[in-house]
């Protein structure tokens, strides 16, 4: 019998994906002490790793390195082969990459440049004109090839996205000075004083085999940290390597604060929402089971709200985001709050303003949060994977119930 070997090895490739998604997350608090951040539910169906992963495949990039490392388990099962993001080609995929191991002991990836290092061996089968970097945790839709496209151009060494900030935020991003063609002149992670609005997306395009060469020498180098924006584009530039700044005018969000995730799905019960789920142009992929659809009985009341497949509505839900497979039983009520996956909140029971984890069990006549919207501070309630919340209790605004 013949063999197809383009079947069977790697085939080269232009460009290939690395998401960096073992991040723990710890801004996230309780949410991520089970999960990694990328895991962490958004928008009621999707994981914050489905965007990253959504944007490779309408971009064309269909091989795609996923690197984990804390609390891997549901992440790894949830990426499978990447077949729901239609990457499961015959000669591309996703591929979960844990740590390199050596011997009979591992290596902790000890920065952003040091999970590529480990990897090289991975990206070397397929010989890239180009490596993408990408972050695990932001929502966003991008088209990668504009931003390709612009770095062949260039003929650039690297290529960072960025998006115009307010300046007095801009302290909290890596943030970029370029000339008129958009070539960079100069990087300051989190500057105290910024000089400028464009902030880094965590979106990098290098040319690979140059990369290589800065990856070895950082790697080398006992006092680095081994991360891109504290260690390889300083490098680079201080070297005179060509750097170029690609501007995206689209929605992008930071989701690794509690505020900011509770911000970015609320986002969504807008007039205007800034990120369309509707757009069959583009749609964001996931991995969900078939549900059967949502019942919503004739006592319940329903407000600008988004209830996923599975649920059972009897209560009354404003303002809200409802993840598959959640009971609001008679009586209850959930308002400006984030119900995960499997949740039970029982007769009686009032939820206000909360992030409420999968499987929390919130029992009758209990009360989670304020009364009201959040006060400017945002004190928002978080309730973790698998919390009881005990029948008649109450559970004070601002508190992270962890199991």
């Amino acid at each position: 019998m013949q063999i197809d070997a383009e079947r069977i090895m790697p085939r080269k490739k232009k460009t290939v994906a690395m998401i960096l998604a073992g991040g723990q997350g710890s801004r996230l608090g309780v949410l991520t002490a089970e999960k990694a951040k990328p895991a962490v539910g958004y928008g009621g169906k999707y994981r914050i790793i489905d965007f990253p992963l959504s944007n490779c495949a309408y971009s064309g990039i269909d091989t795609v390195g996923v690197m984990t490392q804390y609390r891997p388990l549901e992440l790894n099962t949830y990426i499978g082969t990447g077949s729901a993001w239609n990457l499961d080609t015959m000669t591309g995929g996703a591929y979960v990459l844990p740590p390199y191991s050596v011997g009979e002991s591992g290596e902790w990836y000890s920065g952003t440049a040091n999970a590529i290092f480990q990897n090289s061996g991975f990206i070397e089968q397929f010989d890239p004109d180009i490596l993408l970097v990408l972050s695990g945790d932001h929502i966003y839709k991008m088209n990668y090839k504009w931003m390709l496209a612009a770095h062949e151009k260039h003929g650039a060494a690297a290529t960072i996205a960025v998006i115009k900030v307010p300046l007095e935020e801009a302290s909290r991003f890596g943030i970029m000075s370029a000339d008129d063609d958009m070539r960079i002149t100069e990087f300051a992670e989190k500057p105290e004083h910024p000089e400028s609005d464009l902030a880094s997306m965590g979106v990098y395009a290098f040319d690979w085999k140059t990369l290589r060469a800065y990856l070895a020498a950082d790697e080398a180098d006992p006092g680095s940290s081994n991360d891109f924006g504290q260690n390889i584009i300083p490098a680079m530039l201080d070297a005179g390597e060509k750097l170029y700044a690609y501007e995206y005018g689209g929605y992008w969000k930071d989701v690794g604060t509690i505020e900011s995730l509770w911000e970015a799905n609320m986002e969504l019960l807008s007039d205007e929402p800034p990120i369309d789920l509707y757009d069959e142009g583009w749609r964001i992929f996931s991995r969900n089971p078939n549900d059967p659809p949502q019942y919503i009985d004739s006592c319940a009341r329903i407000t600008n709200s988004m209830i996923c497949e599975g649920c059972r509505i009897y209560g009354t839900v404003e303002h809200s985001l409802i993840s598959p497979r959640v009971l609001v039983e008679k009586g209850a009520l959930v308002k400006d709050s984030i119900i995960m996956d499997d949740t039970r909140i029982r007769a009686g029971a009032q939820v206000f303003s909360s992030i409420i984890d999968e499987e929390v069990e919130v029992e009758a006549d209990a009360i989670v949060g304020a009364g009201k919207a959040p006060a400017p501070e945002k004190k928002i309630t978080v309730i973790a994977n698998g919390v009881r919340v005990d029948q008649g209790a109450t559970v004070p605004a601002g508190t992270e119930l962890g199991s």
